[in-house]
């Protein structure tokens, strides 16, 4: 889970995601439309009978905040919440499984802040079945091919691994890039990401606002989507000063046209 505002635990409830699927919290930054929603969610998992480690990622200051809050509404918490510090100053890999890293983005708000960088790990190419069969290879030998073996059949002759495999899928990755103002170079971090998330709080007729405030402009999320190269960009967090937010997207889309709004419990595919 990226960020954990108010309320986060019934959100999940309408989109019908498993409380026990989350493992993982990453806070972007300590304002309070990001972790008001932390403490809530950590007593409805406790209360729900979780006991799987919750493991939350986010700014030193959290962490004392986080144990009084325990302290006064989780004392018997029949799981633990492991706290891990992040240096919002460094791009680093601060997480990492079979199928994924997460990576920090530094970015430029009123208080240190940092993106995410989700990339998944290359997966291994997919077996031909017909090929498989015409062979007759054992399934033990399967895995075998996966990673690159040749086969050789009974008479010693050698087929070669690219007749017995197709290409996997590429990885793909996504970046979320919370409150910030606009960093022209943003984009050499993030070059090639598959799906980027970046805030667009304001429109160009309010540029001033944007910088007196930290926050960037729907125009400029395009000109970072641009220059990365990215697929697909996603925009989000809006002043609600805009009763439409398509103000927004018609001045990203001049720049970068594949854009799309984010809206409460929709759902992109990467």
């Amino acid at each position: 889970m990226v960020d954990c505002g108010e309320g986060t635990q019934m959100q999940l409830r309408r989109c019908h995601v498993h409380f026990n699927k989350v493992g993982h919290v990453f806070i972007s930054h300590l304002h309070g439309d990001h972790c008001f929603g932390l403490i809530g969610m950590i007593s409805t998992f406790g209360l729900l009978g979780r006991t799987a480690t919750l493991h939350v990622h986010a700014d030193p200051a959290l962490e004392p905040l986080l144990l009084q809050q325990q302290n006064a509404f989780c004392r018997d918490l029949d799981y633990e919440v492991v706290f891990h510090p992040l240096d919002a100053t460094q791009q680093q890999v601060v997480f990492e499984d079979r199928s994924l890293t997460v990576e920090t983005i530094p970015l430029s708000h009123r208080l240190p802040t940092c993106g995410f960088l989700f990339r998944e790990k290359p997966g291994l190419p997919h077996i031909r079945r017909e090929m498989i069969d015409f062979y007759q290879i054992p399934t033990s030998q399967i895995q075998n091919i996966k990673n690159g073996a040749d086969w050789t059949t009974e008479d010693g002759t050698v087929v070669e691994n690219s007749r017995l495999v197709t290409a996997a899928e590429p990885p793909r990755s996504y970046a979320y890039c919370s409150d910030t103002r606009y960093l022209p170079q943003l984009y050499k971090q993030l070059s090639g990401v598959t799906t980027l998330y970046h805030e667009s709080t304001y429109g160009e007729d309010n540029l001033q606002k944007a910088e007196k405030y930290y926050h960037s402009t729907a125009r400029q999320a395009a000109l970072v989507a641009r220059d990365a190269g990215v697929r697909q960009l996603i925009l989000g967090h809006y002043s609600s000063r805009y009763n439409d937010e398509n103000i927004l997207l018609d001045e990203a889309k001049e720049v970068f046209p594949n854009t799309v709004l984010a809206n409460e419990l929709s759902v992109f595919d990467v």
